[in-house]
């Protein structure tokens, strides 16, 4: 069966009012969606077919952020939003110009969904719930009487010589443009399984390794287990890998199997290409807090021991850092916690210091399976156009969101670059 996509009515067409166009998009998360509501909103005329192999629009979406969807981000300093892109930052540079922050949530806001920033400049719906964001899809294309394709696989994409072909499950559609927004491969249960990529090789274009982004890891020491639930604000990760030191701080969380939280996403992030197994785990320094070195503390130490050397070290600690991590710590220095700071000796203080600022080491074991939910790597960026998202290689080809080589940081970042993306693509494929 050939479904016919774009036909046109007899009528004549002005450069004002041009002839309706078929786009079919492949993939319906973040991208794929507000691609579709971009070209519906613009040229209400162009029919779109959207695909998705899941059951519902944006599964992904609303599981984001804990199921509350961390929308897009509160800052507004572009030099500054740009570093949070471990990848594919000067590629992202004229969509996230052109779609800002700012912008996107006006769009969201503009289309029902009223949204609040929090503290740590993570932008949710009010409602803290992912369901809403998708609901303004969902009205826009109600509007709009989008062909919308759910439990549907696209299985290849070729080009006639005229048309895209799009084979399907339902059938064979022919179009003038197609958008894949088909995302990486993380979160494979929401139907992020790589497909994508297929799609792009068939028309040439070369995809990088692929790796998982922003994991937790489990650790081989035991006491990190012990310290579940407990969390720092500031913690600092350092490592090098390949020759390349990577140092990162930020929040960071205990967990029943190691450590979790932004700072070790961060890490993950720069490090998605190490191999970590327990046959190959990998060593990583760890410090509490990030701003204090071995100087500021022996300066603390040293202070303290004028003012009240009867004071316990364990005292001392837990006035800046949790009492149970002060506890482990002294464990770990091989310090009783009955020591005063004026019995505490040279050796021991020092050893302490040491691992309070940076010499503290962790064992990764692996990367917690099913938490990387952004993937690392995808389509080459120097074969897409960044103005457009248009593939250099075949015209009406456009990609964006996750398939292509860009990624960031936790925070709102990774869907900002889906929504800035989507709706470039969607703008030059309606054209």
């Amino acid at each position: 069966m050939l479904a016919s996509i774009a036909q046109c009515s007899p009528k004549c067409y002005h450069a004002s009012h041009p002839m309706p166009r078929t786009i079919a998009i492949i993939g319906a998360g973040a991208a794929g969606m507000m691609a579709a509501a971009t070209i519906l909103e613009s040229h209400p005329d162009h029919v779109i077919h959207l695909f998705d192999k899941n059951p519902s629009l944006g599964r992904k979406v609303v599981i984001s952020g804990g199921g509350r969807c961390n929308v897009t981000t509160g800052i507004t300093d572009r030099k500054v939003l740009m570093t949070k892109y471990t990848r594919g930052a000067q590629f992202l540079s004229h969509a996230l110009t052109a779609f800002t922050p700012a912008r996107v949530r006006s769009w969201f806001e503009q289309h029902g969904v009223p949204l609040k920033c929090e503290e740590d400049l993570r932008v949710f719906p009010v409602s803290d719930d992912g369901n809403d964001v998708v609901r303004a899809f969902e009205r826009v294309f109600r509007a709009h009487d989008v062909r919308t394709h759910l439990r549907d696989s696209v299985t290849t994409l070729t080009h006639d010589g005229a048309n895209f072909v799009v084979t399907a499950s339902s059938g064979i559609y022919s179009c003038d443009a197609v958008i894949v927004t088909t995302g990486g491969n993380a979160y494979r249960h929401t139907g992020s399984t790589g497909d994508g990529y297929d799609f792009a090789r068939a028309f040439g274009h070369t995809i990088t390794p692929l790796g998982p982004s922003l994991n937790s890891f489990e650790t081989a020491q035991s006491w990190c287990k012990e310290l579940s639930g407990l969390s720092m604000p500031d913690a600092q990760w350092s490592v090098t890998v390949d020759g390349t030191k990577h140092r990162v701080h930020g929040p960071m969380l205990f967990t029943h199997f190691g450590v979790s939280g932004p700072s070790t996403f961060a890490l993950s992030s720069r490090i998605a290409f190490a191999p970590i197994s327990k046959q190959q785990p990998l060593t990583v320094a760890w410090s509490p807090i990030a701003d204090r070195d071995f100087q500021s503390w022996d300066e603390q130490f040293l202070s303290a021991t004028q003012e009240n050397g009867r004071k316990h070290v364990l005292t001392f600690l837990a006035q800046t850092l949790p009492r149970r991590l002060a506890s482990t710590l002294l464990t770990l220095a091989a310090i009783h916690e009955d020591t005063t700071l004026a019995n505490l000796t040279k050796e021991l203080r020092k050893r302490l210091i040491h691992l309070l600022s940076g010499e503290l080491s962790l064992t990764f074991l692996s990367r917690r399976a099913g938490d990387e939910f952004v993937t690392a790597g995808g389509v080459v960026l120097d074969e897409v156009d960044p103005t457009t998202m248009q593939s250099r290689l075949r015209p009406g080809l456009f990609f964006a969101g996750e398939v292509l080589d860009v990624d960031g940081v936790t925070g709102g970042f990774n869907l900002q670059a889906s929504w800035a993306t989507g709706r470039l693509a969607g703008t030059h494929a309606a054209q």
